[in-house]
This record gives structure tokens, sequence and C-alpha cells, in this order.
């Protein structure tokens, strides 16, 4: 019966996985509609019916391109970082709070930010193995990723003491008759801008400016590790609206409100990108120590008052 139950795990985990990859690939092309249509241009619409198999074509042509590498680099590190990183941006979905069949966290966002924080160092691994005088899209990513860690766990830390607890599921039973957004507005929309500060997203895509960086990663890893690094940032992308749906937007349920809610928070990320200048690098690193910080704990202590005031 055990050995049935872990095969079953296994099973579900794969599926999982696989549904998260195919959720990428067509993020990525309705990304290159969004933006075509913001920019009054057609996105991909040659390959399949309105461009539908483009994802996959992109995702052949750069698995199968020549890997090149900086004749300097640290050759196994440099490998290495990206496989790395895309491992634990899948490891992160074993948290979605499924009803049946997955593993059930208790302590699921202690794990996530185990996770995310684990996912700094495969960047700054990437950017220093390569032993490129350029690679300064690291160095901008991990001051960015870090800075915006302590404030998305301190907002973080405000939704745990509503709820009392660290199991995702919880979530959905105290929001049963509103919404933690209207509850914690502030605090929400703050989620929301570091969450896309963590994932390196616009307006925070310091990590491949490409006015002055010649887009980041592109300079030292082409095919494989490039695909690699591009699926990591883009399933994260979708992790992060899972949690924005869960932690704020009445939490997890088998419908397909959910899903809707989750597809809406997904296309914010890319209407952002598509109306939003980049913002500048000091002025980045104020908005996290100098107001979220501050504005974070603020809150963390007047709800942990009013806790105990109702307790």
């Amino acid at each position: 019966m055990i050995k049935f139950d872990i095969v079953l795990i296994f099973l579900g985990g794969l599926i999982l996985i696989i549904g998260v990859l195919i959720g990428v690939a067509f993020l990525t092309l309705l990304e290159r509609k969004v933006l075509g249509y913001i920019q009054i241009r057609k996105g991909p619409n040659k390959l399949g019916f309105m461009g539908i198999l483009q994802p996959f074509s992109d995702a052949i042509k750069l698995f199968t391109k020549e890997q090149i590498y900086p004749m300097f680099s640290n050759y196994i590190s440099y490998y290495f970082s990206p496989i790395i990183s895309f491992i634990l941006s899948l490891m992160i979905w074993m948290l979605i709070p499924y009803y049946f069949n997955l593993i059930s966290f208790n302590l699921g966002i202690l794990f996530f930010l185990s996770c995310t924080s684990m996912g700094v160092y495969t960047v700054m691994i990437s950017g220093w193995s390569s032993n490129s005088n350029y690679a300064l899209g690291g160095l901008r990513a991990v001051a960015q990723t870090i800075s915006y860690e302590v404030s998305l766990a301190l907002i973080m830390m405000s939704s745990i003491l509503m709820i009392m607890d660290f199991n995702l599921m919880k979530f959905s039973i105290y929001q049963n008759l509103i919404w933690f957004i209207i509850l914690m507005f502030p605090l929400s929309l703050m989620w929301l801008s570091s969450s896309m500060a963590e994932t390196n997203r616009t307006p925070f895509d310091f990590a491949e400016g490409e006015s002055e960086l010649v887009s980041g990663f592109n300079i030292e890893y082409s095919s494989g590790g490039f695909a690699l690094i591009f699926l990591a940032e883009y399933s994260s992308i979708l992790f992060m609206s899972l949690l924005m749906v869960i932690l704020y937007m009445g939490g997890y349920n088998l419908s397909f409100i959910f899903y809707l809610k989750l597809s809406m928070m997904s296309f914010l990320f890319i209407w952002v990108r598509g109306t939003l200048p980049r913002y500048r690098y000091d002025k980045l690193m104020y908005l996290a120590w100098k107001s979220y910080l501050p504005i974070s704990l603020n809150f963390l202590m007047l709800y942990l008052g009013l806790k105990i005031f109702l307790l």
C-alpha cells in the first residue's frame, strides 16, 4: 500500500511538472502576443493555428543549438547553475495545495522561503563562474533579490499572523467570507511589486537590462543554458501569481474561478512589462529598504496587536 502511494505521489509530481512546463510555454506565447498588441503589431502568428505552436518550436530550436561556453569560465559550476536554478523553481511547485495525491506541507511557507533563498545562489554562481568582465547582471540580481526577500518574508509574516499557520491550505478557510486583499490592502500591493522584483521582471529587470547590459545572461548563456534560465524565470512568475491568489485572493479551490484569477495575475506581470519603463537601480534599493521594510514592519506590529487584542 505504501509503495502504491509513493508511486501515485511520484506520478502526481510528474504530471504537475509537465503541466507547469506547458503552462510556462503558453505564458511565453501569451506574453509575446500581448506585447505585440500593446505595441500595435502582431505577435507570433505563423506556426500552427494563430502561432499556438511557437513555444514548442522555440524550445526545439534552443535545445538543438550548439552549446558554447566562455574560454576562461569555471566550466562545472557554469554548466550546472542553470540546471539547479530550473530544478529549484520546479521544486517550489510541490507546495501547490492539492486536496489529493500530492505532498501536504504543514510548513509550506518556510519551504518556499528556503527555495527562493537558494535561487539567489544559482544566479550569483552563473554570473561568477562565467569569469566575464560583463557579468554585471548577476551582481545586480543578487543584491536586488536579497533586498526584496527581506520585505517579501515580512509581508508574508503578516499573512501568517492572520491565520497562525504555515500551511497554505488554511488560507482558503480563513478567506471564506472576506479576501485578505481587502483586509491587507497596502500589503497585498507591496507583495505584488516585491514578487515582480523577486522574479526579475519589468520594471525591476536589472539582471537583463537590454539598454545597458545587452540582455543580461544572453552574454554568457546560449541554447540550453539560456532556455533553462528562461524556464526557471517564467515558472517562478507563474508560482508567484499562484501565491498571490492563495494569500490574498480567496485561497486555493478546485474551480474555474481560481484558475481565472491565476491567469489574470500572470497577465498582470505581462501588462506591467508592456506599459512601465525600467526603474533606476538606486531607487529600487531605496524602495526596498526605506519604504517596504519599515511599512511591512509597522503592519506586522499592527496585525500582531490586533491578534493579541482580539484573543
